[in-house]
């Protein structure tokens, strides 16, 4: 049935984040730590990017970032976070909501604040409001919902 291939699929999903997934498989222990591991490096170099830019850049590529850059970084920064966040055991959509949610305050940021006009950027500020709002929901289950 369609729920026996589901399951069947959730053991590609490399998070692993699927509570009927037996703890026992050969590897699964390590394959979790080495998530959590990596979630960890990922989630550092994240928050460096968010914070100092210029310097990840330098460090990471040898050139110090600057104009579009920095912005481009700093949502890649938001984006290492979510990716940390969804490797990390918990909901996997708690990584989306915090990438969505950041990447919205972080766009309408720059729209307001004159640092930057694109055709799309109210747009996206817009889709990305409307999937925050879709995952909040994943926080609080309705009755009969499963």
């Amino acid at each position: 049935g369609p729920r026996s291939s589901r399951r069947g699929l959730v053991r590609l999903i490399p998070c692993g984040h699927e509570q009927h997934q037996p703890v026992h498989e050969p590897g699964i222990a390590t394959v979790r730590g080495l998530l959590a591991l990596a979630a960890v490096g990922e989630a550092a170099t994240g928050v460096g990017l968010l914070i100092v830019p210029a310097l990840v850049g330098k460090l990471l590529l040898g050139v110090e970032l600057d104009g579009i850059a920095l912005v481009v970084a700093r949502v890649a920064g938001v984006a290492l976070i979510a990716l940390a966040l969804a490797c990390w055991p918990g909901p996997p959509w708690l990584g989306m909501l915090i990438y969505s949610a950041a990447l919205t305050l972080y766009l309408a940021y720059l729209g307001l604040s004159g640092g930057s006009n694109g055709i799309l950027l109210w747009p996206a500020v817009l889709l990305h409001l409307i999937l925050t709002a879709l995952l909040m929901g994943q926080m609080f289950p309705r009755k009969g919902r499963p």
